[in-house]
């Protein structure tokens, strides 16, 4: 049989898109057979401008299809594809009747029923962990039958007409029994980092499966029976030197939830990295943040480990156990803080609109996320709760959905100008059971616009102002989401336009001011350093705009060369009233309600690749540096500075000391010779 893999059509311009790794290694277990298998990656294809989007792309990715002359298509298939998977799969069997369709996936295996009822041009499907089902279910058709009598799969009989489901398939012993992925089925990674506009080709890498929790809006644990596996330590470090050395990966995102659930197993995956010289070549993974600590962090950022996800997911003890999610609050400002401190990069994943929130649960998650957003360096995610199907959401509140608002798990498909076509519409409209993804629960925490908006906007203060906002959420005893909401409206009001948004540069120009005018109505301000915070972080913002330069200048102490030494103008230094060394650390371990007396300091911002510096110096610091602007030679700065600063020195000496301070400030690449252009 001639056999055709489909990924289907998807876009969306802030993801970057990876090789179908469900689709390789379906196609790695067909290898040894007599079909011939060929994967076409249409989200690739979209990016590279040889699928066109707008009204006709179905019929663009049907006819490449057809080109290849397939006796059996497959489609993965998940939540924001699976209306692209039909319209397709609706046209290619318009064309040829005796074409065999499958689906595959998580939201196929949960409404496999369902979805052949509904559309009677799909064959079957195929439930769960595939490699043994598929190729036994491709040898069924290619034998004149259907799939009777193979576990885990649902089918169309072809004389009856009914759809049969198969029991389930038992899960797989040992996946190191599983061939390897040949990549050779799909374009160079180099295609994709190039497509997708990213610095480095990135591999993604299945290093387990499985989950042991129950949380109530996931379906990993359904799909793998809250069973867990893992490849070997010396398959996975095998796959990363193959796929280093033979396909040019130069980066691996470890597909695994539970990959630091047994510490053992990342001991040693870390070691054999290390070993082999592959920690050089960076990983990113995903872990609870009771699965670490800061010595096996340690351990993974020698490894390699450039960045993680983090599952937090609320700040509300009652909407935690309402999701089945134990996570212990008091340990999530010391683990972050020891990420970064490691320099992995953390993405804390949080998820709001449970159907159960209340105003007091959904503030308390996004101050949750402002004080971790405080420890700094941090990628934050917002999300509203999606209803996947088999989850505990799905069987519960299924009911009571509606459509109103694209949450994450929704876009991508907006092929028809930036809308969805009118054919995707009616099709998600028709069963909400079938497309759940697509739809929302009504909260009790506010309006799905409102929340939509906090899930959308959120993690710009995160990123930007979160101890400021943090802050002034205290200094008005008002609630997080609703201040926002408000400060977005001002935001609209400022500077035009019909719909709400925001962006960083609205945060930069906008913020201060609006925390001025709220703070302006009081009469006093209890957290009066809240000023210099704002401040501070609107620094910390201006500065990460620019990239220091490194280099080096030779010193002249007799200023006979010119220009003299200057400040780079990507560095910014600033006054302070009070001490913000002291207030940030504060707040990075989330305390808030400090008493600060006023103690002048003197801060210098920088960039340095991409995280932000910061350094205290002294007025002494301060005034040499203020100094340093190319006309001056250090003799020169020397003069002007020893009235105020070189009384207790004699001139020479303190000469020396400004020279000294100079070449500090040049290695701190706060300084540099010449022109700063």
């Amino acid at each position: 049989m001639k056999i055709v893999l489909v990924f289907p059509p998807f876009y969306l311009e802030p993801m970057y898109n990876l090789p179908p790794l469900g689709l390789l290694n379906l196609a790695a277990v067909l290898k040894e057979s007599p079909h011939e298998t060929l994967i076409l990656d249409f989200p690739l294809a979209i990016r590279q401008g040889l699928v066109s989007l707008g009204p006709a792309v179905y019929d663009h990715c049907a006819r490449r299809i057809l080109e290849e002359a397939p006796d059996l298509v497959g489609f993965s298939v998940q939540c924001t594809t699976y209306p692209p998977a039909i319209q397709i799969a609706r046209l290619l069997k318009r064309h040829d009747p005796s074409m065999k369709i499958v689906l595959g996936g998580h939201n196929a295996s949960f409404v496999d029923r369902r979805t052949l009822t509904a559309f009677p041009f799909l064959d079957a499907v195929v439930r769960g962990e595939g490699e043994i089902t598929f190729p036994e279910l491709v040898d069924s058709y290619s034998q004149g039958r259907d799939g009777e009598g193979i576990p885990g799969v649902t089918y169309r009989s072809r004389e009856s007409g009914e759809v049969v489901r198969n029991p389930d398939r038992d899960l797989l012993t040992s996946l190191d029994e599983l061939p390897i992925a040949d990549y050779r089925l799909v374009p160079p990674l180099s295609e994709y980092r190039d497509a997708c506009n990213i610095r480095r080709s990135i591999a993604i890498l299945e290093v387990g499966r499985g989950c042991p929790h129950r949380c109530a809006y996931c379906s990993q644990s359904l799909i793998w029976r809250r069973r867990t596996r893992t490849f070997s330590v010396e398959r996975i470090i095998g796959e990363i030197r193959h796929l280093h050395r033979e396909f040019g990966a130069e980066c691996f995102l470890l597909a695994y939830d539970q990959f630091t659930a047994r510490r053992s197993y990342v001991e040693e995956f870390c070691r054999r990295m290390m070993e082999e010289g592959l920690n050089r070549l960076p990983w990113y993974c995903i872990s609870r943040l009771d699965g670490v600590d800061s010595t096996l962090l340690r351990t993974m950022r020698n490894a390699g480990c450039e960045s993680m996800c983090y599952g937090i997911d609320s700040g509300s003890k009652r909407t935690l156990a309402f999701i089945h999610k134990d996570i212990d609050e008091s340990i999530l400002y010391q683990r972050v803080r020891e990420t970064t401190d490691e320099g992995i990069v953390p993405t804390l994943s949080f998820v709001i609109g449970f159907p159960r929130e209340e105003v007091e649960d959904l503030d308390a998650t996004l101050v949750l996320a402002l004080k971790s957003g405080g420890v700094g360096n941090t990628n934050p995610l917002i999300q509203m709760a999606t209803i996947l199907p088999g989850t505990e959401l799905y069987e519960h509140y299924s009911h009571l959905l509606v459509r109103e608002v694209d949450t994450y798990f929704s876009l991508g498909i907006e092929f028809d100008g930036g809308r969805r076509l009118e054919g995707d519409e009616d099709l998600i409209d028709s069963d909400p059971l079938l497309f759940s993804s697509f739809y929302n629960l009504p909260c009790p925490a506010g309006s799905l616009r409102d929340l939509n908006l906090l899930a959308t906007y959120f993690p710009l203060m995160v990123n930007y102002f979160p101890r400021s906002f943090l802050l002034l959420v205290h200094e008005l005893e008002e609630s997080a989401s609703h201040l926002f909401l408000h400060w977005m409206l001002r935001v609209q009001q400022r500077r035009g336009g019909n719909e709400p948004s925001l962006s960083p540069e609205d945060c930069f120009r906008y913020f201060g001011d609006y925390c001025r005018e709220r703070l302006g109505q009081r009469e006093r301000i209890r957290f009066a350093h809240l000023p210099d915070v704002i401040e501070y972080e609107r620094t910390s913002m201006e500065a990460g705009k620019y990239e220091s330069l490194p280099g080096e200048f030779s010193m002249d102490i007799h200023g006979i060369r010119l220009p003299g030494p200057q400040r780079d103008r990507r560095v910014l230094m600033k006054e302070f009233t009070f001490p913000m060394t002291d207030i940030i650390m504060d707040l990075k371990n989330g305390e808030v309600g400090s008493f600060y007396a006023p103690r002048e300091t003197f801060l210098v911002f920088r960039k340095v690749e991409d995280r932000l510096d910061v350094k205290e110096i002294n007025r002494f610091g301060r005034d040499l540096i203020a100094w340093c602007d190319g006309t001056n030679s250090p003799t020169e700065i020397c003069e002007r500075l020893y009235p105020v600063h070189g009384s207790s020195h004699s001139r020479d000496r303190f000469m020396v000391l400004c020279v000294d301070a100079i070449r500090t400030l040049e290695q701190m690449e706060i300084l540099r010779h010449g022109s700063s252009e």
